[in-house]
């Protein structure tokens, strides 16, 4: 009877529990690593029995093609930044495959709540490299009208949702438009992408328990890059990764290659078909590394050796693993590459006209209130007072 009793399974409101009479502790970490899903190698071959979501010819050509155009996006932004033309700028190498990959994956209806390291997602829905440059600068055509900082990009008509610096906001955002697709039976889901960095915040932790518990179509996808600006990740946390915490939550995870674009497009694939189909949420943690500084205002060789950056540019680098793959395909050759490479630059024209002043104070409220009015009226006369003092060529 005692046996009975101490193996019986109770259907407790908080769950089932199966009692033990052996008192055990879980452990700390797990006995054995949660495995990372891989499909080339690092020299852009097949990996034997390996699973994946087949590519087309059309499709593996333009994610290279977008790798390639992001990585050339981020040098001449990069080199604007540190020549005083635009005041800031992220870039997003070594982590090119995890944006172009899932973006392919994903569907032009699925809402993106990004970081701000995913532009390329952004690129792969059609969005311009004179968009990008008219966002950076902060021209006329911006569609923020140059009222946000460098990289914040959105764009309405692409479901992607402006960048906001604050971190892992946009996690319970992404669960609450995932939660309303669902009520509305739409055939997308919502997709949110966040550092490693952005796991410590509480923010997380609250959107992952929300999505589970209401069943949401969501995708989480975590840029695991080792370091949240200077902090490392033994900082941060002492789990197995971050794919563990979703079984923690009840959410289906992965673990996976960030570096390897077709296992990415693959895991994105799967997961977004689970989402949609079955109604839950799913959380894939890309393992990569950050190559470029944090920004440029950080110098990552301060708190990380010059050696290990440069090995990762070099012996990892996820665009460089994936033309391989195409090439062993004969879908892409060296004269393809150089039309390429020098037909990016082109598209980009710099010089545009700035946004009004007036612009600073409309767009928030449909009758403007008379203290704006107010601030306003000061504004133009302090410009026209000391014109040497603010920008010539911001029309008042």
């Amino acid at each position: 009877m005692k046996a009975f009793i101490s193996c019986k399974v109770l259907d407790f409101p908080g769950g089932k529990v199966v009692f033990s009479p052996e008192m055990r502790f879980l452990s700390e970490s797990p006995s054995v690593y949660s495995q990372c899903y891989r499909v080339l190698d690092d020299n852009g071959q097949l990996i034997s029995h390996n699973n994946f979501v087949p590519v087309s010819k059309e499709v593996a050509v333009k994610m290279y093609s977008n790798m390639v155009t992001l990585q050339t996006l981020d040098t001449i932004f990069y080199e604007a930044q540190r020549q005083g033309r635009i005041s800031f700028y992220v870039t997003s190498i070594g982590e090119e495959a995890i944006n172009i990959a899932s973006a392919a994956a994903l569907t032009s209806d699925d809402i993106v709540f990004p970081q701000y390291r995913e532009p390329g997602v952004l690129l792969w829905r059609g969005f311009t490299l004179q968009e990008f440059a008219n966002q950076c600068f902060g021209n006329k055509a911006d569609y923020g009208k140059g009222r946000q900082m460098p990289i914040h990009y959105g764009s309405n008509k692409l479901n992607y949702f402006t960048v906001a610096s604050t971190i892992a906001t946009q996690i319970p955002h992404a669960v609450g438009a995932a939660y309303s697709l669902k009520m509305d039976k739409k055939d997308a889901c919502a997709v949110t992408y966040f550092g490693d960095g952005g796991t410590s915040e509480g923010d997380f932790h609250a959107a992952m328990n929300f999505a589970a518990v209401t069943e949401s179509p969501v995708i989480f996808i975590c840029r695991n890059n080792g370091w949240a600006i200077s902090t490392p990740t033994s900082d941060q946390f002492r789990s197995d990764g971050i794919a563990v915490r979703g079984q923690a939550y009840g959410v289906r995870s992965i673990r996976v290659d960030g570096n390897d674009a077709l296992a990415m497009y693959s895991a994105v694939h799967s997961a977004r078909h689970m989402a949609v189909n079955e109604h839950r949420p799913i959380l894939i943690e890309a393992v990569t590394y950050r190559v470029g500084h944090h920004s440029t205002s950080d110098d990552s060789t301060k708190y990380r050796p010059a050696n290990e950056i440069e090995w990762w540019r070099m012996a990892r680098d996820p665009v460089t693993r994936f033309r391989k793959w195409i090439e062993i395909n004969g879908w892409w050759g060296s004269e393809a590459e150089s039309q390429l490479r020098s037909s990016i630059r082109s598209q980009i024209a710099e010089r545009a006209e700035k946004p009004p002043v007036n612009d600073l104070f409309t767009d928030v409220y449909d009758n403007i209130p008379s203290n704006l009015r107010e601030q306003e009226k000061l504004l133009k006369e302090t410009i026209n007072r000391h014109p040497k003092d603010y920008p010539a060529d911001v029309p008042i």
